[in-house]
C-alpha cells in the first residue's frame, strides 16, 4: 500500500462504494494518491477506507440534490486540502419505450444522470481553479454516439452529459482545468442489475423486447455481474483512465473497453447514414 506523497493529487469521484466508480478509486488510491468517494449507502467504502485509512474518505450524497453537491463538494475539497480531479461516476440505467416512460420517472433519471453531473461539476470548478487546474472526467458510455430500441432516456441523458461537457472544456480551459468526456463499452458492472429502472412494460412492445434481450419479461432478473463472460473487468477500466490522466496530451473524448471502438465506428456510421444518400458533404465511406 503506497502512503501519500506531496505530489499526490486527490480525487473526488461519485458512486465510488461499487462498480466502476470502487474501480477507479481503487486504482487511485494504489498509486498513492488520495479519494474522496461520495456513495448512497453509509458503509460502501469500507474495504477501501479500512486499506487505505490515510487517503480514503467516504460522503454520503445523492447527486441528483444540488444543495446537497455544493456542500459535499466543499467538504471533499477540504478533506486533503483541495482537490484535482474529478470524476463524474454516478448513474443508471433505464429500459422503457417512450410510450412507457412516466413523467416522474424520466425526471428522476435525468436528474441522476444529467443534472447530478452538472450540479458536480459546477461545484468544482472553483476549488479546481484554485489548484491552478485539474480535471474533470465524465463518465460516458458508446451510447451517448449511437441509440437503441427502449434505452431512449438513458440515451438522451448521456448525449445531453458529452453536449454540455463539450461546451464545459471550452469554458474551463483558459484556467488550466481539462474535461475528458470517457466513452465506456460493456463492463461486468451492476449497470444491469439494481442500479436498472425499468417502465412499466406495455403489451404492445412485448415483440421488440423479445428480439432485444431474448424476453419480454421486464424487469429481467439481475444477474451476478462478476459471472459474466461478456464483460471486461471494471480494473481495466480504471487502468486506461489512469493511463489517460497521465499523459502530457489528453484528447477530449477517450474510447475505453475493447468492444467500445467497434459500436463507436458503427454508430458514427449509423448517424452519417441517416443523412441519406443527398448528405451534401464529404465523409469517407
Amino acid at each position: 500500500m503506497k502512503q501519500p506523497s506531496s505530489s499526490a493529487r486527490t480525487w473526488l469521484i461519485t458512486g465510488a462504494g461499487r462498480g466502476l466508480g470502487r474501480a477507479f478509486a481503487h486504482a487511485a488510491l494504489e498509486q498513492g494518491d488520495r479519494v474522496v468517494g461520495t456513495v448512497r449507502r453509509p458503509g460502501a467504502m469500507a474495504e477501501l477506507l479500512a486499506e487505505y485509512p490515510n487517503s480514503a474518505r467516504e460522503i454520503l450524497l445523492d447527486v441528483r440534490d444540488a444543495a446537497a453537491v455544493a456542500t459535499v463538494v466543499d467538504l471533499a475539497a477540504q478533506a486533503f486540502g483541495g482537490l484535482d480531479i474529478v470524476v463524474n461516476n454516478a448513474g443508471g440505467g433505464i429500459v422503457g419505450a417512450i410510450e412507457e416512460l412516466d413523467e416522474q420517472q424520466a425526471r428522476e433519471h435525468l436528474d441522476l444522470n444529467l443534472f447530478g453531473a452538472i450540479w458536480v461539476s459546477r461545484a468544482a470548478i472553483p476549488h479546481l481553479r484554485a489548484r491552478g487546474g485539474g480535471d474533470i472526467v465524465q463518465i460516458s458510455t458508446v451510447g451517448a454516439i449511437g441509440s437503441m430500441p427502449t434505452f431512449g432516456l438513458y440515451n438522451a441523458g448521456k448525449w445531453a452529459l458529452e453536449g454540455f461537457s463539450e461546451a464545459l472544456a471550452a469554458e474551463v480551459a483558459h484556467i488550466g482545468i481539462r474535461v475528458t468526456i470517457a466513452q465506456l463499452g460493456g463492463f461486468a458492472t451492476d449497470w444491469a442489475g439494481s442500479s436498472m429502472s425499468f417502465a412499466s412494460p406495455k403489451p404492445e412492445y412485448d415483440v421488440l423486447r423479445n428480439s432485444l434481450f431474448g424476453t419480454a419479461e421486464i424487469p429481467w432478473l439481475a444477474a451476478d455481474p462478476e459471472s459474466s463472460s461478456t464483460d471486461a473487468d471494471p480494473r481495466t477500466a480504471a487502468e486506461a483512465l489512469i493511463a489517460h490522466l497521465s499523459g502530457s496530451e489528453r484528447p477530449l473524448r477517450i474510447l475505453i473497453g475493447d468492444d467500445a471502438r467497434e459500436h463507436a465506428a458503427l454508430a458514427y456510421a449509423a448517424r452519417r447514414d441517416s443523412y441519406g444518400e443527398a448528405r451534401g458533404f464529404n465523409w469517407p465511406s
